[in-house]
């Protein structure tokens, strides 16, 4: 039995031939269109979108170049992602959500990483910093909104 990652189609424009993909942490579904029915706090694990190539090339102009990231644009629909098994309907038992912070401290930490080599030596994927940019930025917004709803 297969458990891992499913390819999922395009979260731009649902073309199922894909070529690239971006890991993500579970808070940055929130950035995601159509994102509003899931419960980010029940994602175990990464969030996978998928591009096909023609999008990836708009992708990689929108990051690199234009410094915008495209969750906005992703359907969250055609995200990847484990929810934790919901058994507190099963048990009439409610249990903690899951710490989410090792996982994005280890993807900001990562993308850090990525971006300091790729600034110092050019040998660094294109789609690994693309990835390292979008995580950042999607976390640093999360953060931002997190702060504005405390005051």
């Amino acid at each position: 039995m297969y458990t891992g990652k499913t390819e999922k189609p395009c979260c731009l424009c649902g073309n199922p031939d894909t070529e690239s993909r971006l890991d993500l942490p579970p808070r940055a579904v929130q950035q995601l269109d159509n994102s509003g029915p899931i419960a980010w706090q029940d994602i175990v694990g990464e969030v996978s979108i998928y591009f096909c190539a023609s999008d990836w090339e708009t992708v990689v102009d929108l990051v690199l170049d234009a410094g915008m990231s495209p969750l906005s644009r992703c359907n969250a629909a055609r995200a990847d992602f484990d929810l934790r098994e919901d058994f507190e309907a099963l048990l009439n038992d409610v249990r903690d959500e899951p710490d989410q912070r090792p996982l994005e401290r280890e993807m900001r930490e990562e993308s850090r990483r990525v971006i300091e080599e790729y600034d110092e030596d050019d040998h660094v994927d294109v789609r690994d910093l693309v990835e390292a940019r979008v995580v950042t930025w999607a976390l640093e917004d999360l953060t931002d909104d997190a702060v504005a709803a405390d005051d």
